[in-house]
């Protein structure tokens, strides 16, 4: 949060393309539904099932400069993480189960934020504007 607070007033700062008009920063105000995130955490698992199932034997045999035997050629991701763990897959499980509601609970505290988050923003916005107003026109002529 502290990071935020510091990066914020940096990211919001004039530069000569703030000083042309635009439109003020808005945060969407629809809250992000459960089944949506429910949906994200399955697409996780799936994504995540995909990834683990990759056969990569025949690579790792290519950088060795050499053919894949046949064991190789059936290694996947999966099998390489079970060699430094052998509770990866249980591991695994475990955390995509906590991963859904967890993603829930930062989903919910993000739709909570919403609205100051919209008003810190409009406070900065006027703030910004307060400040550039007395800036000189880059375009006015020099003498």
């Amino acid at each position: 949060m502290r990071k935020i607070l510091f990066v914020l007033p940096l990211l919001l700062t004039a530069t000569p393309a703030a000083a042309q008009s635009r439109a003020p920063l808005q945060v969407p105000t629809v809250a992000i539904d459960p089944a949506t995130v429910a949906q994200l955490a399955t697409a996780a698992q799936a994504m995540s099932d995909a990834l683990l199932d990759l056969h990569v034997g025949n690579l790792r045999a290519a950088v060795d400069g050499r053919d894949p035997t046949p064991a190789e050629r059936r290694m996947t991701v999966r099998d390489l993480a079970r060699k430094t763990d052998p509770n990866f897959d249980r591991d695994l499980n475990r955390k995509m189960a906590t991963a859904g509601p967890e993603l829930m609970r930062t989903i919910a505290a993000i739709n909570r934020a919403m609205p100051a988050l919209q008003q810190a923003l409009d406070e900065a916005r006027a703030s910004l504007d307060r400040v550039t107003a007395n800036l000189p026109d880059p375009t006015y002529p020099r003498r």
